[in-house]
């Protein structure tokens, strides 16, 4: 099992920046794709990011690409969200998961371990 830490969540007006942490703990070996994800209030909760933790090919979904950028600090076993020109909408709680297969960056049930979240919210 991987633990996962997520820091970095806040108030913010929109245009602004916020970036999210992720610490990985545990069997950190088993990840194949390190994940964001969000969940507003009333929504299900959707993709944000994604980044394959041996080529660091990264991927997005099409509401953040441009905005957003996800990376990954080897020696510190931790993932970043950089958000940028944040919008009302982006409100969440954002979470990072960790996906042990080489199946669909996007698709939630794949990702194994969960982190407890941080609350984003952007103010208009």
């Amino acid at each position: 099992q991987v633990q996962l830490v997520e820091s970095g969540g806040g108030l913010v007006q929109a245009g602004g920046s916020l970036r999210l942490s992720c610490a990985a703990s545990g069997r950190t070996f088993s990840t194949v794709i390190m994940g964001w994800f969000r969940q507003a209030p009333g929504k299900e909760r959707e993709f944000v990011a994604a980044i394959r933790w041996s080529t660091e090919s990264t991927y997005y979904a099409d509401s953040v690409r441009g905005r957003f950028s996800i990376s990954k600090d080897n020696v510190k076993n931790t993932v970043y969200l950089q958000m940028s020109i944040l919008k009302p909408e982006d409100t969440a709680v954002y979470y990072c998961a960790s996906n042990p297969s080489t199946s669909n960056y996007a698709r939630l049930r794949d990702y194994t371990s969960w982190g407890q979240g941080t609350q984003v919210t952007v103010s208009s």
